[in-house]
């Protein structure tokens, strides 16, 4: 990890000057008129947001991406999003990859003002991380729900940001939605923790890597046997890229 510097804070500085004021304002426009627009085109407008924190935080901060394997992320139906989480970027970014989504996420989340109200509008599913055992009867009650609506879920199985370098722990959730479902898993890796490091406010300039792996079928397969092929593509992935 390169040595912040003055340069590095005073971009920080410029990159949140914008990143506030444009959230709270576009988050309050979105609560006016979200109300009335069905899911999908809801989805649409308040997420035009996150193409403009990818182009604010390229010219303020140097930060861009690049992204291999766009082919394996189906077109459209249900399908399982599972992928590594080491910032806040990936939680910006996979919006405008994935589209729409249901994210699985932590509930104080939603206690945002402004952003965490906006999202709550989004069908995130909020889970209270201190029920574990009610944590999963909702990720696949309501997961469910959202895959029958044909609405892709994607979640970040480690359950919290991981440093770089560091693997962390895979629940088995996104598998156990995906088999339940009958419905493929999608891994997918990158490392933006090299770049906006989590819970930092300095960001380093550089090109984040995102990599798609293939779908993963689920049918007539294990909750065991889907989690380690999906696991062990990520964590290969990782180690390639330097996550």
């Amino acid at each position: 990890m390169p040595k912040a510097t003055p340069l590095h804070y005073l971009r920080a500085t410029l990159f949140y000057a914008g990143f506030y004021p444009v959230t709270i304002l576009y988050s309050a426009f979105c609560l006016l008129v979200g109300w009335a627009l069905p899911f999908r085109p809801r989805f649409k407008l308040f997420t035009v947001l996150n193409y403009f924190y990818m182009i604010w935080l390229r010219i303020c901060c140097g930060v861009r991406f690049e992204v291999s394997g766009l082919e394996n992320l189906p077109r459209s139906g249900a399908y399982v999003v599972v992928a590594n989480h080491q910032s806040e970027w990936e939680t910006l970014y996979f919006q405008t990859l994935v589209r729409p989504q249901s994210v699985v996420l932590k509930q104080e989340l939603l206690k945002l003002p402004f952003f965490g109200w906006a999202l709550a509008m989004l069908q995130p599913i909020a889970l209270d991380r201190s029920q574990r055992r009610g944590a999963l009867k909702q990720l696949l009650s309501q997961g469910r729900d959202r895959l029958s609506q044909q609405v892709p879920v994607l979640i970040f199985p480690q359950g919290t940001r991981v440093k770089v370098g560091e693997m962390g722990r895979f629940n088995k959730g996104g598998a156990m939605l995906a088999v339940d479902s009958q419905v493929p898993v999608v891994p997918i890796v990158h490392n933006a923790g090299l770049y906006w490091p989590g819970k930092s406010f300095v960001k380093f300039p550089g090109v984040v890597q995102v990599r798609i792996g293939a779908p993963l079928a689920t049918v007539e397969r294990s909750v065991d046997d889907v989690h380690r092929e999906s696991v062990a593509w990520i964590e290969q992935e990782m180690r390639e890229i330097g996550a």
